[in-house]
């Protein structure tokens, strides 16, 4: 093992403070005291004090927002649990670096800074601009034969999470989405969201990019095997993370951990965003604080995560595309809850009566 990044990690562990309370007590009263009836912005005044709190007060103007996609490959995908060939993964990231993505769309048109990561993708993309290329090896190992990582490669693949986390403090980054792009990797997911929470393959496994109900039978079947091989005990969430996930899951883990530990708020996009944040979670309870759900994925895992968080999802769209999409939609209606925060008057500042007790 590689005991600098790994003394690095506790480092980063052992620096995360949860948002103080005090200032979601200051944020409430704040809310109270503007100009419509108590909790009329329904949960709109929760994402508005959640931010505050992590922000600690100080709001900023403009707020600098950023989504990282990371993409890697996966050895499952030898087991045909993707209606798509693994050779996808690659041809994405070039997609998103030429901007024609979903995520470059919706990026666009809410002025999201892209950083597309290229963490274990089994192909070459050296020479591409705008990619950052931070490859541990060519795709994760098969999880059915064998741990999908080894301990060096899981350390190297969540150090590269926690130093884009301090790109994007140094950036000044207020607001950031973790996304995701690697054929294989919902297989990942539903293992790692089994082992996590002891709900059956069945439950947490969905049809992924669009699997006929023979193909999704026989995924389940493959991520009930890989249950059997690695997690017929209770397993530490890194080992979960380590044996059943991928190095782009590594990587958004680490770059969580990261991002707390600097207080940036964190959106989640969709199933694979979410394991990677309920393995970061399980490392340092503190996560939690820092975390939206930016939507609710077509997954069925996706939402057993979210109750597994206690987390409510900002919206819900039907969708089960990655790439950061579901979050970077989500992050405009954050946006509203503050700027309501901020500008709206209150009861004393406009003459305006308050209700009765």
């Amino acid at each position: 093992m590689n005991t600098a990044l790994q003394q690095h990690l506790e480092e980063v562990i052992g620096q995360i403070a949860a948002p103080p309370g005090a200032y979601d007590a200051q944020a409430r009263t704040h809310l109270d005291a503007l100009t419509k009836p108590l909790g009329s912005l329904g949960r709109l005044e929760d994402l508005a004090a959640q931010w505050f709190s992590i922000l600690r007060g100080n709001i900023p103007d403009p707020v600098s927002k950023s989504v990282y996609v990371f993409a890697a490959d996966h050895g499952v995908t030898a087991e045909a649990v993707s209606a798509y060939p693994s050779e996808v993964t690659r041809q994405m990231v070039l997609n998103f670096l030429s901007g024609g993505a979903a995520i470059n769309v919706l990026a666009r048109l809410n002025q999201v800074a892209v950083n597309v990561v290229d963490v274990g993708v089994d192909g070459d993309l050296a020479g591409h601009a705008g990619l950052a290329q931070y490859k541990v090896r060519r795709g994760s190992r098969n999880m059915l034969q064998e741990p999908a990582m080894s301990e060096d490669e899981l350390a190297a693949a969540i150090s590269v999470g926690l130093r884009l986390a301090e790109a994007a403090f140094a950036k000044g980054n207020h607001l950031i989405a973790v996304g995701e792009m690697g054929i294989g990797n919902t297989t990942a997911a539903s293992a790692m969201t089994a082992a996590l929470t002891g709900m059956p393959a069945s439950l947490v496994t969905g049809r992924g990019t669009g699997l006929d109900s023979a193909a999704y039978d026989h995924k389940c079947r493959i991520v009930d095997a890989v249950l059997r091989r690695h997690f017929a005990h209770p397993t530490a969430p890194r080992e979960i993370l380590r044996c059943a996930g991928g190095l782009e899951i590594a990587a958004m883990t680490g770059m969580m951990l990261g991002a707390a530990r600097r207080q940036i708020a964190i959106v989640m996009d969709g199933f694979i965003s979410t394991a990677a944040a309920a393995i970061a979670c399980g490392m340092a309870p503190a996560v939690r604080g820092y975390l939206f759900a930016g939507h609710q994925s077509q997954e069925p895992g996706h939402r057993v995560l979210l109750a597994h968080l206690n987390i409510e999802p900002i919206l819900d769209l039907q969708m089960r595309l990655g790439e950061g999409s579901g979050a970077v939609l989500a992050m405009p209606v954050l946006e509203a809850a503050m700027a309501l925060y901020q500008q709206m008057a209150t009861f004393a500042s406009a003459g305006i009566s308050g209700a009765s007790a």
